[in-house]
């Protein structure tokens, strides 16, 4: 069954309407969809379309922006008296933000059942799934010298050959929390790294092109999802798939008072369920649905994934990224 917050509850629980009954309700809603989530040039090709052509008549108007712009959008709209949006996605930190400004409705959607604790919330369930991987270019880095690990990165033979997005303290906390289950054993990694001088850049796609360019032999901080679709291209690289730190890198919720509740239903739970998801796969995404793989082999051998309630230290790690690295 699905519930909004604040709607009442029989002594027998409703049935639960079907995606094909919820669809009729949406169609009654005026067929329109509008879909507040950033996504990446590949999903916005695929994702959309395959909704509207699994439910004819219903047209999804997505805004396209980043996520931290779209907040800022449902904020404005909110203070001048609108709610024009119907679904928002994002990953938890932006969720978080839009919870704290009381914009997002409580969902409970049956095809979450499947999903495990990390990966869903009163709020919100994950669509997708990402990992914060290294990965080397093979014209630069000798066979049998490749690293294996993030342990060898610390190496000084990596000394200025090595590149990172400057925003991804992510890599430290999830070492930190579930790998060395210690702050001082990662910051002193992390210390180490940064002593190899890592030269940082602004934006993963443009990350991996500076490692398919040969700019760097190796990246530290690389999307393990950017790997394949170069790699079938033949660019000279290869991504560490032996060790990751993993996230959530995109889920969906619905904002309160969403002028198309039912239809913002059906969207989230069609996201999230197997048929959704496989729909996910090929748009390149790693699907968060525990029956679904990617179609590339971008999940990592052993992960160590963030939760939703990591979402509530990022302030501390981010802060000590930026001390190690000297980044402003």
């Amino acid at each position: 069954m699905f519930l909004l917050l604040g709607q009442a509850t029989a002594a027998e629980p409703p049935r639960t309407n079907s995606l094909d009954e919820l669809y009729q309700k949406a169609n009654r809603e005026g067929g329109k969809l509008n879909l507040y989530v950033s996504l990446s040039t590949r999903a916005e090709e695929v994702i959309p379309q395959a909704f509207e052509k699994r439910f004819p008549g219903i047209k999804v108007d997505h805004v396209d922006a980043t996520s931290d712009k779209l907040v800022a959008h449902a904020v404005a709209e909110a203070r001048g008296g609108r709610v024009l949006g119907d679904v928002f996605g994002g990953t938890p930190g932006y969720l978080a933000q839009m919870r704290e400004q009381q914009l997002l409705a409580d969902i409970v959607l049956p095809e979450a059942g499947i999903y495990p604790s990390h990966l869903k919330g009163s709020f919100w369930v994950a669509t997708d799934t990402q990992f914060y991987i290294a990965g080397w270019n093979t014209n630069l880095v000798k066979k049998g010298e490749e690293p294996k690990q993030f342990e060898d990165l610390a190496d000084p033979k990596w000394l200025a050959k090595l590149i990172a997005e400057p925003r991804d303290f992510q890599l430290l906390m999830g070492l930190a929390k579930h790998k060395f289950h210690s702050d001082e054993r990662a910051s002193e990694l992390m210390k180490r790294i940064a002593a190899n001088k890592v030269e940082f850049h602004k934006g993963h796609s443009q990350l991996i092109e500076f490692l398919v360019a040969g700019q760097a032999p190796v990246c530290l901080t690389c999307y393990s999802h950017h790997f394949p679709p170069r790699m079938k291209k033949g660019a000279p690289i290869q991504p560490v798939i032996a060790e990751g730190v993993g996230e959530v890198g995109g889920a969906v919720s619905v904002l309160k008072g969403a002028p198309h509740p039912n239809t913002a239903l059906l969207w989230a739970r069609w996201a999230i369920s197997e048929e959704g998801q496989r729909v996910y796969a090929l748009a390149g995404e790693t699907p968060a649905h525990p029956k679904v793989e990617p179609i590339e082999k971008i999940r990592p051998t052993t992960i160590y994934m963030l939760s939703a309630e990591d979402v509530k230290e990022f302030p501390k790690y981010e802060k000590l990224w930026k001390e190690i690295f000297r980044l402003r």
